[in-house]
């Protein structure tokens, strides 16, 4: 009767019991399904084969690790969680680029890690500059692999970053980066696994409608399915990553980039989507810095390229060319925030935007947006709006001093998102980026790379913005013709640029572990 009494546990239970990293490696598994069907349907009977044996030996031993682990709990500390996260982006590419290299066949297994890390880490960079070497299949496991990265980062930010006072949230928290707040008690492994569960149940019903209503309004808009589901998913994950190169060679046009700027206004702000997180504390969206910085950005940026590209073009005689002209703002606008945001599609009106006037924007400008990044918690690389908006409170507050040096600080509601040394904490971070940016420029120089190909490729990775190597200079950056220890560095910089220097100092704190 006793062994009858005890309550058996369904499914949901069973999984909830897992490690976190092994889980995930269930779930890329089983999306291996996912191009495995569509190779099938393609005719693609070799990339079939690949991902559906690679699919079904993952989810085996899956299940047989998992029936190993039943009963058991995990017993990590206040950071097992963190190191999960690492390891999705260190170690689940190393499944991931199994089927990859598989299926292409004309690759080394490390130009599809590569790749494979690009994609999870929602950079976009590609070591494959000819759409064409790659089959359709493919191209949409790269697409996919990145959708879930960006998912993994909408979930990972409040479930596991924002306990924490990491990846922005240090800015506004009361603790210290890496040690939860006193009011925050729900880091034990048990209350991590539900904080999950429950957030999960709230953003990938969210993420997975926004992408299909994108996709169906690309479709209407004149892409091909592939294309537009392709998009779609980089769109919502600000990954890139395009099966034809870029919006240039897709048939939506203009249409379709009016409907993608609008999504893209996601990766400014948390508030778009979610109230989920600390930041949502104080006031609504028009209300959150955040937004109101980044709309600023978009707007005065094109203002500014609009008049210098004027001015160009009154010596060609352009300036009275007002198509020209209204294509060459929006091409300016659109390319703005799809940098500020590391998604990095560059508008099929970008190049009306130097031809009208016969002047060349240097790529130093998108790689300082793309280094600014999107908001906190959202898809977005970069160093995040709500740090750049810390630095920028503070110094307001020091010229005001300058004049009264007695006064008192009255900030509104949204200066009392910051917490009173979160100016300070948020220089640490730029710091710590700048000593990121300096250190990985100079291993890719002394792997051979030359100096403005290490500097593009440094931002491009920190920034997880990998579109910057083919905009950013002169010349495309050919990842596939790199050494690899190159390509190994910028793999680092890739990882180091989505979890941030912050987290992964985190993980180096002994007592945590010990909880």
């Amino acid at each position: 009767m006793g062994a009858r009494s005890q309550p058996r546990q369904n499914l949901g239970q069973v999984l909830g019991r897992l490690p976190l990293f092994l889980l995930m490696c269930g779930i890329a598994s089983a999306a291996m399904l996912v191009p495995a069907v569509y190779a099938g349907l393609v005719r693609e009977l070799v990339t079939a084969r690949a991902f559906l044996y690679s699919g079904l030996l993952g989810l085996i031993i899956f299940g047989l690790i998992g029936l190993a682990h039943a009963g058991r709990d995990p017993r990590h500390g206040t950071l097992g969680p963190l190191m999960s996260l690492f390891s999705a982006f260190v170690f689940l590419p190393l499944i991931l680029a199994v089927p990859f290299y598989e299926g292409l066949r004309t690759t080394t297994y490390l130009n599809a890690y590569i790749e494979m890390v690009s994609a999870i880490t929602t950079t976009g960079a590609t070591m494959f500059d000819d759409p064409a070497r790659l089959n359709r299949p493919l191209h949409l496991w790269r697409a996919q692999v990145g959708w879930m990265g960006g998912l993994l980062m909408w979930i990972a930010a409040s479930a596991i970053l924002a306990p924490l006072n990491l990846g922005g949230f240090e800015v506004t928290a009361r603790a210290e980066p890496g040690r939860r707040s006193t009011v925050d008690v729900g880091m034990t492994a048990p209350e991590v696994r539900v904080r999950i569960a429950k957030v999960s149940g709230v953003l990938v019903p969210i993420y997975t409608g926004l992408t299909v209503l994108l996709w169906v309004l690309l479709t209407v808009s004149g892409d091909m399915p592939l294309v537009a589901v392709s998009h779609a998913m980089s769109i919502m994950a600000t990954s890139g990553i395009s099966p034809v190169g870029g919006l240039g060679a897709s048939n939506s046009g203009f249409t379709g980039e009016i409907v993608m700027l609008l999504f893209m206004l996601f990766a400014l702000s948390r508030l778009t989507f979610s109230t989920d997180t600390v930041t949502s504390d104080y006031g609504g969206l028009m209300r959150d810095p955040e937004f109101r910085i980044g709309m600023a950005l978009v707007l005065a940026v094109p203002a500014f390229l609009f008049l210098r590209h004027f001015v160009g073009a009154i010596d060609v005689d352009a300036e009275e060319n007002l198509m020209a002209a209204l294509r060459a703002l929006w091409g300016s606008a659109f390319t703005v925030l799809s940098f500020l945001t590391t998604t990095g599609f560059a508008s099929d009106f970008w190049s009306d935007a130097q031809a009208w006037s016969g002047l060349r924007t240097p790529g130093l400008l998108l790689m300082g947006l793309a280094l600014i990044g999107g908001g906190v918690a959202t898809t977005a690389g970069g160093v995040k709006l709500l740090r750049v908006y810390a630095l920028y409170q503070n110094g307001l507050r020091e010229m005001e001093r300058l004049v009264h040096p007695s006064s008192v600080s009255g900030a509104g509601g949204m200066g009392r998102r910051l917490q009173k040394d979160g100016a300070f904490i948020a220089w640490i971070f730029f710091m710590l980026f700048a000593l990121s940016l300096a250190l990985i420029t100079i291993g890719l120089a002394a792997a051979g790379v030359g100096f403005d190909t290490a500097l593009i490729m440094s931002v491009a990775g920190l920034a997880t913005t990998g579109p910057l190597l083919q905009v950013a200079g002169d010349e495309p950056v050919r990842l596939i013709e790199m050494s690899g220890a190159a390509k190994g560095i910028f793999g680092l910089a890739m990882v180091l640029g989505r979890l941030e220097t912050l987290a992964i100092i985190a993980l180096f704190t002994p007592d945590l572990w010990r909880r």
